[in-house]
């Protein structure tokens, strides 16, 4: 089997191209679990598969290192696309894809970045001293002094295996200001640990810091620092409408390939 190895901001995928041959199913947990695992398999924080679409240029449909399907990702998006783009799915640089929120545009930039648009935010809520909402994926948000001195794995895994997100899991999110932007360290769900970098987790922790500092409406960017990299969250903000043309804007770079 043909695969693609990718990565943004350190957030790292195995990329396959099922267009024409559907060489893993959405029930083959046990085996995608196995290919992300660092050991004994290929290694990677997910797996991507880039699937025919009758509504847009290709589908995505992503899962988790623990083999599961998930929502959106959105590091994963920018590296399928650059994905798509090498195998000439599409022409020019830009193109729509769907995903399990939906349809998204993307553009290829100049200067070797991809431009992601996510997922309309209408509102935030409020969760104690942090905030919740949804970027394609359902993030908690919490600020704190230095995300750095934070033990991600524990504190996250105690807010991801509380009663109130047990059930369906959350992705949590440390942030702090730095620099004129954010530094963001996020705990994924599914891969139940630390990533270097969370696409859908760095726009929930943009969009609630405007969200609780600002408020201002208007056209915005930030950019935000991971440990895996550097991005920046484009967005418009209406407070009666909510957070709309966001993007996520990143590197999108090929690894290696091979055949396992």
């Amino acid at each position: 089997m043909k695969f693609y190895k990718y990565h943004g901001t350190g957030n790292d995928f195995i990329l396959l191209d099922q267009r024409f041959r559907q060489e893993l199913q959405d029930t083959d947990h046990q085996r995608i679990a196995a290919l992300c695992q660092r050991r004994f398999g290929i290694g990677a924080d997910g797996l991507i598969l880039l699937r025919q679409s009758d509504e847009a240029d290709f589908h995505m449909a992503y899962f988790n290192a623990d083999g599961y399907p998930s929502s959106m990702c959105g590091n994963g998006g920018r590296c399928v696309v650059a994905f798509a783009k090498r195998l000439n799915v599409f022409t020019g640089s830009q193109c729509r894809f769907s995903a399990s929120d939906g349809l998204h545009s993307a553009e290829l930039l100049p200067d070797g970045r991809v431009a992601l648009e996510m997922s309309a935010v209408p509102e935030i809520r409020r969760a104690g001293d942090a905030f919740f909402l949804d970027t394609g994926s359902p993030h908690h948000v919490c600020f704190v002094p230095e995300p750095d001195a934070v033990d991600v794995q524990a504190a996250g895994a105690r807010i991801r295996y509380s009663d109130a997100y047990r059930s369906e899991g959350v992705n949590v999110n440390f942030v702090a200001e730095q620099g004129g932007g954010l530094r963001v360290r996020t705990y994924e769900r599914g891969v139940e640990a630390e990533t270097w970098s969370c696409g859908t987790g760095v726009t929930a922790a943009a969009l609630a810091y405007w969200y609780k500092n600002s408020g201002r409406s208007g056209a915005h960017s930030l950019p935000i620092s991971t440990p895996g990299g550097e991005l920046e969250v484009r967005f418009t903000y209406e407070p009666s409408l909510g957070f709309r043309q966001i993007f996520l804007v990143g590197p999108a770079v090929a690894v290696f390939e091979g055949e396992v």
